[in-house]
C-alpha cells in the first residue's frame, strides 16, 4: 500500500492510496460517496488487491486526507469533484499503468462521476453502487423526506452562512463539506431531474456519450437510492449496456445493507462476489486497454 499525492496545476492536491499488484489483470479506481473518506473503502480495496487487481482509492478535495487546510478555504463544488477530481485520478492511473485496462467502482456520487465525467473515456467498464438522482421528492419515507428536505432547503443556507462550510458530521452525514459542494448539492436535490436540470453542467449530453458496460446495484433498504431515484439517474445513459440488480437484504441473509452497507466487511460474503465476478469478467473480455 502506498500513499500518493495527485497534483494538478493550480488545484489543491488530492490524497490517494494505491495498492500495487504484480502482473495485474486491471486497475480499479474507487470513486467515493459524498462526505465519505477513502479509509471507509479500505477493506474492499484490500480484497480486490488480494485478487490481483491494482486498486486506487482517494479523497475528494476538502474531504479526508485531501483536506489539508481550513475547510472554509476550499473553493470547490460537487461538479468539480466529478469533472476534475475523478479525471485527475483516472489520468494518473492511466499514465502510471499505461496499457492496463481500467475499471471503476462508484459509490453514490462516485457513480455520478462515472455517468458524466470525461474520466469514463479511459475506463473499460464500471460499477455503480447505491448511485441515484438525489431528488428529495423521490425519497419514499415521509419522515426521511422531511428530514432531508429540511437539511437541503433550510439548514444548508443557515449553516453555510454561519460557519462558512456545512457541518454535516453533526447531522449524521459523514465528513463536513465545503460550502460550494453543499450549496450545489442542495440546489440539485430540489430539481425534478437532479443535475440533469443544471444548464451549466450539460450533464444529460455528457451521460448520453457513455458507452461502456455498467453494473448498477441498488438495495431494498436504502432510504435514498430507491428504484425510481436510480432510474432517474440512468435515463440519459442511452448508449451504455446496463445490467441492473435490485438486491433484497433479507433474501441475502443480511440484517441491513442501506446506503453504505455494501462496503462493510460484515456483508462481504454475500455482496462482494456479485461485483468481483463481474469485474473479473470485464477485465478478461475484449481488447479494451487504456490509451
Amino acid at each position: 500500500m502506498q500513499q500518493v499525492t495527485i497534483q494538478h496545476a493550480g488545484k489543491d492536491p488530492i490524497s490517494a492510496t494505491l495498492w500495487p499488484a504484480a502482473n495485474a489483470k486491471a486497475a480499479i479506481i474507487i470513486h467515493p460517496a459524498t462526505a465519505v473518506p477513502q479509509d471507509f473503502y479500505r477493506p474492499f480495496a484490500e480484497h480486490l488487491n488480494s485478487l490481483g487487481f491494482i486498486v486506487m482509492s482517494y479523497d475528494y478535495r476538502g474531504i479526508g486526507r485531501s483536506r489539508q487546510k481550513d475547510i472554509r478555504q476550499y473553493d470547490v463544488s460537487m461538479s468539480d469533484w466529478m469533472l476534475e477530481d475523478a479525471v485527475y485520478v483516472t489520468d494518473w492511473v492511466a499514465h502510471r499503468f499505461n496499457g492496463l485496462p481500467i475499471l471503476a467502482v462508484g459509490h453514490s456520487v462516485g457513480g455520478h462521476a462515472i455517468a458524466i465525467s470525461p474520466a469514463t473515456h479511459s475506463v473499460k467498464a464500471a460499477v455503480l453502487i447505491a448511485s441515484h438522482a438525489g431528488i428529495t421528492a423521490l425519497i419514499e419515507k415521509p419522515m426521511e423526506r422531511f428530514r432531508v428536505g429540511l437539511i437541503m432547503r433550510v439548514l444548508t443556507a443557515v449553516l453555510c452562512g454561519l460557519y462558512g462550510y456545512m457541518p454535516t458530521r453533526r447531522l449524521g452525514f459523514g465528513e463536513d463539506l465545503p460550502r460550494g459542494v453543499m450549496q450545489q448539492w442542495s440546489h440539485w436535490t430540489q430539481k425534478p431531474h437532479y443535475f440533469y436540470d443544471d444548464p451549466q453542467l450539460d450533464a444529460k449530453q455528457r451521460a448520453s456519450q457513455v458507452d461502456i458496460p455498467l453494473l448498477v446495484l441498488g438495495f431494498d433498504d436504502d432510504p435514498w437510492a430507491n428504484p425510481r431515484a436510480i432510474s432517474r439517474l440512468l435515463e440519459p445513459l442511452s448508449k451504455a449496456p446496463i445490467e441492473r440488480l435490485q438486491l433484497e437484504h433479507k433474501k441475502l441473509g443480511l440484517v441491513h445493507i442501506g446506503h453504505m452497507g455494501f462496503f462493510r466487511k460484515r456483508n462481504a460474503e454475500a455482496l462482494w462476489p456479485i461485483v468481483i465476478d463481474w469485474l473479473i469478467a470485464q477485465s478478461e473480455s475484449g481488447p479494451a486497454s487504456n490509451p
